[in-house]
């Protein structure tokens, strides 16, 4: 079978490269899959260059998290799929449901990578796909969807009426305004490119905030609205203060990303309006399931802002990588 592969030591996804690999072998409890669609993450670059947890691969790794496609076979005493289901991995491969739990995860280069024509996952950690969505559309969903779900529903849960910030336009944030905007909420989005912000507005948000044009979009948002009642928070240290200065009364931060760099900021907007602060590190296999249930019910779409053939993976990972890169990219095969 095909896959694409990083070295050890890798240090940029330019070091991508195909490799025929030997069949996988299906053991028991084992799901085989053979996946059709693929998406990248912001953490998928981390690993390509050596700066996720734990550093550089140690040895050569199929990268991504985040696949979608049919079962082809299974293991045995496997019973929650059976083959020609449509599913997709788990992020984490161990954690089911409950509270935070860390453990193995896909495409780290330590638990097994999607971006291969076939995969063997353990059966928890395979989830049917929200039947509304083709298998492009539920690529999306492992790892920025989840995401997305976890920032907005645990913690402080949002519920109609309330005010919801995203940040920027990668594919946790317009996954989030469309999850929001499904709940009854009011969406403020922030970008620096008026023409991605007309895209956003056309995705249904409520209030556009240019930052480069609002340095201190923060505190333009508490003036102009009133503050968000949750921020999902991409941007990390370096947009934390101003995401603190953004929050309503007993508000919420969903702190997801490490996109920007800065000094820590301080604590005191928190004391102001009795805010706090929610780690968020993808979720669990429930969560997924609850995420696609909610997907179905509401027919929402992920977007997708770049399709690419499976053979080209690494101009997949370049135009997520660049300035045109909008919502989520996906490989197809």
């Amino acid at each position: 079978m095909r896959a694409w592969m990083l070295p050890a030591g890798s240090d940029g996804f330019d070091k991508l490269y195909m490799e025929d690999l030997p069949e996988p072998e299906l053991g028991p409890g084992e799901v085989l899959i053979a996946p059709k669609a693929w998406s990248i993450n912001y953490r998928d670059f981390a690993v390509a260059s050596g700066h996720y947890f734990g550093g550089a691969l140690q040895q050569p790794a199929i990268p991504l998290s985040d696949g979608a496609g049919e079962v082809i076979a299974v293991g045995e005493g496997v019973s929650s799929v059976v083959v020609g289901d449509r599913v997709q991995g788990s992020f984490f491969l161990d954690w089911i449901d409950g509270p935070h739990m860390m453990g193995r995860a896909l495409g780290d280069g330590h638990g097994p990578g999607m971006l291969a024509e076939k995969v063997v996952l353990p059966e928890q950690a395979v989830v049917k796909v929200a039947s509304s969505l083709d298998l492009s559309q539920a690529a999306c969903m492992p790892c920025a969807g989840v995401t997305a779900w976890n920032a907005l529903t645990k913690g402080r849960p949002v519920k109609a009426g309330d005010k919801v910030l995203v940040l920027g336009t990668g594919g946790v944030s317009m996954i989030a305004l469309l999850l929001a905007k499904a709940m009854g909420a009011e969406v403020i989005a922030t970008s620096s490119s008026d023409e991605k912000l007309e895209r956003v507005k056309n995705m249904g948000a409520d209030h556009v905030i240019n930052y480069k044009d609002t340095p201190e979009w923060g505190a333009a948002i508490k003036e102009k609205f009133g503050g968000a009642d949750k921020v999902v928070e991409v941007g990390g240290v370096g947009t934390l203060q101003q995401s603190m200065q953004a929050l309503a009364n007993e508000g919420e931060i969903a702190l997801i990303g490490v996109l920007s760099q800065g000094e820590p900021p301080s604590p005191h907007a928190l004391m102001m309006t009795g805010g706090s602060i929610r780690g968020i590190f993808v979720g669990s296999v429930q969560m997924a399931r609850d995420l696609n249930a909610f997907v179905d019910e509401h027919k929402i779409e992920p977007p997708i802002g770049g399709r690419f053939a499976f053979d080209n993976a690494p101009g997949a990972y370049g135009h997520a990588w660049g300035p045109d890169s909008f919502a989520k990219t996906v490989i197809e095969l």
